[in-house]
């Protein structure tokens, strides 16, 4: 049985940045990792992925992007890159291939069993962060064999595609990103459209990041938020990070040819059943992104920051939604759920979460004594789940947890 003060569950950008805060507390623990560091970022994107912010957005506690191209977007052989010199720069305790299997209470505080053996320790934070497991709804159970499915996690180029149209479900991030890339390829692509955030790449002469950054937009709390529970389950922001610094958005694919539909709410066999609500979702995210450009041309305003004008969207046609989709009549052989990501924690057996399966924490500090989450959305603030985002909401969580054992061990 191996022993320290704290033991950390995922060694992605949260954990990461959990084991640099708690090294600076000089306060021992280990990084329990199933794969090698940055293993979602390595095995489960795209090839074509770059992050979403700018790099000069890319940081983490103690150590930034140090290129020339600050206003650029990184590619994932670069993300991997800055996360694999980011560990060693600190000497980070990580014990890759290390799954756990079981976390549960022991007299000492936790007992973690892993694939390479048990640990023992008073506190434990879990890492496993924001987009851990991708959620398919039940609709995809009733299609038939012969149609093509699968999730952006398991997505790498169109060439793993088969011959056909795609339905792509999903309007945030990944589904307009991936929509456009398999337009691109001669594949005729039909976009569900759910819930999303429309935001522009750039706006009044800076990229959108900068804006939400500087107004303090990113860095509102979770106690300001009027709603916190539905702000953090937002969609993601429909943004793809380009060397031309390009808007994506559904009116730039609908004039690219991309085929616009509601939401899906059902499937047998070949056919897909459609929600008539393809407008009103539009319309719900435009009246959200005028809210949050209203604010940042009020924030020019106060500061009397020079700006250009505000330039003019893409408009959107909604006319003529179906409300059923043949896939075999449309030639669609593959749907690809791009619908977002559910969190699942069924080696946790500490009484933790809430009846929607999610940890219950204020922060990212949780009901159960010495247990701890970092990565989560919203945790802290705005940013929480972003790469710049999650050091802040470590160096809180490590100086409650430090404290707490320090705390400890005068008492003991």
């Amino acid at each position: 049985m191996k022993q320290t003060d704290t033991i950390i569950n995922g060694g992605g950008q949260a954990g990461l940045a959990m084991t640099r805060c708690l090294a600076g507390e000089g306060s021992d623990h280990v990084v329990l990792e199933r794969g090698r560091i940055a293993e979602r970022w390595r095995s489960e994107r795209w090839d074509s992925l770059r992050l979403l912010s700018p790099n000069w957005r890319t940081r983490l506690p103690g150590f930034r992007y140090r290129g020339a191209d600050q206003d650029g977007f990184m590619t994932m052989p670069e993300i991997i890159s800055y996360f694999e010199q980011y560990a060693p720069s600190f000497s980070a305790p990580v014990q890759d291939e290390s799954t756990v299997l079981s976390v549960k209470r022991s007299d000492t505080g936790y007992r973690v069993r892993t694939n390479r053996g048990d640990w023992e320790a008073p506190s434990v934070v879990v890492a496993t962060a924001h987009c851990d497991l991708p959620f398919v709804p039940k609709a995809a159970a009733g299609l038939s064999p012969r149609v093509h499915q699968l999730v952006p996690s398991k997505y790498k180029n169109t060439e793993q595609l088969p011959n056909g149209g795609v339905l792509v479900v999903g309007a945030s991030a990944s589904g307009i990103q991936l929509a456009q890339e398999i337009h691109h390829s001669g594949r005729p692509v039909t976009l569900a459209v759910g819930r999303h955030t429309r935001m522009p790449r750039r706006y009044r002469g800076r990229d959108i990041a900068w804006w939400l950054e500087t107004s303090g937009i990113l860095g509102e709390r979770a106690e300001q938020a009027f709603d916190l529970e539905s702000a953090r389950h937002q969609p993601s922001l429909q943004l793809v990070g380009t060397p031309d610094h390009r808007t994506i958005d559904l009116g730039v694919l609908q004039d690219e040819g991309v085929r616009l539909v509601g939401r899906v709410d059902g499937a047998d066999d070949s056919r897909v059943w459609l929600r008539n609500d393809l407008e009103r979702n539009i319309e719900a995210a435009e009246q959200k992104l005028d809210r949050v450009l209203d604010r940042i041309d009020g924030f020019i305003d106060e500061t009397r920051m020079a700006a250009d004008a505000p330039s003019r969207r893409h408009a959107i046609s909604v006319a003529a939604a179906p409300n059923e989709l043949d896939l075999r009549d449309s030639g669609i052989s593959t749907v690809l759920w791009a619908t977002g990501y559910r969190r699942r924690y069924p080696w946790l057996r500490v009484p933790v979460l809430n009846i929607r399966g999610e940890i219950i924490h204020e922060g990212g500090v949780t009901p159960a004594p010495g247990f701890y989450a970092i990565g989560l959305n919203f945790q802290r603030t705005r940013k929480s789940s972003f790469i710049d985002g999650v050091g802040n909401d470590a160096r809180a969580v490590a100086a409650h947890l430090t404290g707490r054992l320090h705390r400890s061990s005068i008492a003991a």
